[in-house]
């Protein structure tokens, strides 16, 4: 039967958005009348997936209750603090996945942990003792709530998650081909992200011209450090302790290392994730994917047209696009350079990344935030809402807006 999901080349990276959306809507449209029809010949049925959470057990009660309503998760999303009952139309929901990110996401945590050099966060290889599975579960209904409900996650895995997520081979996995003919570009796209460190030094073994066996003076074996700061050997391959690292084997050496370190050592925690992720996405509409645009999709775009923002964005309490300091703010932020570009998006709206469909599909608003004064600028991120005074002078807007983004409350994710 023809589709044109068999050919994916056809779409766009906005068209194949606006086609999961599509299908997400359909889903939650038909899990809706099925609930609402359950209701009346069975009794009563929520059509909704509520999340009743309190914000001091944020992960402990979204873990029970996403366990007690596994078979509800395509259902539309409502998201409820308790203590702070009210409509959600969007910004709860928006809050509620920003708080999660940071608390599973807290290197503190023990599950992640980040690369300030890759600004990327990987798995951490837990000791076996410590079970994690249950939250690497979460972390990928997480993510699949997110692309189902619409909403941008601020974080960043490397590219090498986003391929294994939708079962495309990894090019260390299949090494007869990719490794012998571009081993050093293999090694930068794929492990690099993962392990900076390491990987520079498994890319300077590559390059050596020396006596690799005296230099190196290493086995087939490898050493690692857990969380609680125990050694732990692993043999990269059977016997391992015995074999000398040299000039002839070292092409197989930094496979295996490779290989180990994105598979092997996180397999676990990993297929718990995936697990997670394929509760909510999975089928035709997700093959159309490449990894690189379902990054996009979860954390958004990195190109930033604030020229798009400026046309779509709305005015309140008083500014028009007409105003003043308006026309200043947008003088100013022109002015920008990329890295405080990304800075302002991430203190107005939670991420540094645009949503896949660009910056002209954000709904940005500006409200006056009182006469000019001394108060910094301030921003309801789960609105995409800035809170501008009016300052008397272009200077001053600049120097109190650079001060707010550049004081902003983070968290390594960006």
């Amino acid at each position: 039967q023809f589709s044109f999901c068999q050919y994916p080349f056809v779409f766009d990276p906005s068209s194949k958005s606006k086609i999961l959306q599509m299908d997400s809507i359909f889903q939650m449209t038909e899990e809706f009348e099925d609930a609402i029809l359950r209701s009346v010949f069975i009794g009563m049925t929520c059509p909704y997936l509520i999340l009743r959470v309190r914000r001091d057990f944020l992960v402990r009660d979204t873990i029970v209750q996403i366990q007690e309503q596994l078979g509800d998760l395509k259902k539309p999303l409502k998201v409820v603090f308790v203590g702070e009952e009210g409509i959600d139309e969007g910004g709860v929901q928006k809050e509620f996945f920003q708080l999660l990110v940071r608390e599973l996401f807290n290197p503190q945590y023990g599950m992640f942990s980040y690369s300030d050099e890759a600004r990327c966060f990987w798995f951490n290889a837990t000791p076996s003792e410590l079970n994690f599975d249950t939250e690497f579960e979460l972390v990928g209904i997480l993510l699949g709530l997110a692309i189902y409900n619409g909403h941008i996650l601020d974080l960043h895995f490397p590219t090498v998650v986003y391929k294994k997520l939708l079962g495309k081979p990894l090019a260390l996995d299949d090494l007869g081909q990719v490794w012998q003919l571009r081993p050093r570009k293999a090694l930068k796209t794929m492990f690099l992200q993962v392990k900076p460190d390491l990987g520079k030094g498994l890319e300077h073994l590559l390059r050596f011209t020396g006596d690799v066996e005296e230099t190196y003076s290493r086995t087939f074996q490898i050493s690692e450090i857990d969380m609680f700061g125990r050694t732990a050997t692993v043999n990269l391959k059977e016997g391992g302790e015995n074999i000398d690292l040299n000039l002839q084997n070292r092409d197989e050496y930094v496979k295996l290392c490779v290989e180990y370190y994105l598979g092997k050592s996180i397999a676990r925690q990993f297929e718990c994730f995936s697990q997670g992720f394929r509760r909510l996405c999975k089928g035709r509409v997700l093959d159309l994917f490449q990894p690189v645009e379902l990054e996009q999709l979860i954390c958004g775009s990195p190109g930033l047209d604030f020229e798009a923002l400026e046309k779509v964005a709305m005015y309140d309490d008083g500014y028009t696009k007409e105003s003043r300091i308006i026309r200043e703010f947008w003088e100013v932020v022109h002015s920008f350079t990329e890295e405080q570009k990304r800075k302002l998006l991430f203190f107005t709206t939670g991420s540094d990344r645009a949503p896949i469909k660009g910056l002209s599909n954000l709904q940005f608003v500006i409200s006056r935030n009182g006469p000019d004064c001394e108060r910094l600028p301030t921003a309801h991120t789960c609105f995409n809402h800035l809170l501008l005074p009016e300052y008397k002078t272009k200077e001053k807007l600049q120097e109190r807006l650079l001060t707010a983004i550049n004081n902003a409350e983070g968290f390594g994710l960006m």
